[in-house]
């Protein structure tokens, strides 16, 4: 059994067979990336860092948006109760 694969090993992969499995979750972080770009432009009077979290959905790709979507959000709330 061969513990360790190259490079070379990637031209023998069928890929047709793994498109259709990997295409839905390219598709899903483009589209978690793009509405979390989105919403952060459309809200960003009341958001606070813009930059430290357009940096943060960009770079850290799917998981970025994400916690963009748990934690960036409540600064809504707070520079509500602020103001």
């Amino acid at each position: 059994m061969k513990l360790h694969y190259g490079f070379d090993e990637l031209s023998q992969l069928d890929w047709a067979s793994i498109l259709p499995i990997i295409l839905p979750l390219i598709f899903v972080g483009l589209v978690l990336i793009i509405v979390a770009l989105f919403d952060l432009y459309r809200h960003r009077d009341m958001r606070e860092n813009i930059l430290m979290w357009t940096i943060i959905i960009l770079l850290c790709n799917s998981i970025g948006s994400v916690l963009y979507f748990i934690i960036g959000r409540k600064d809504v709330n707070k520079r509500a109760l602020r103001d």
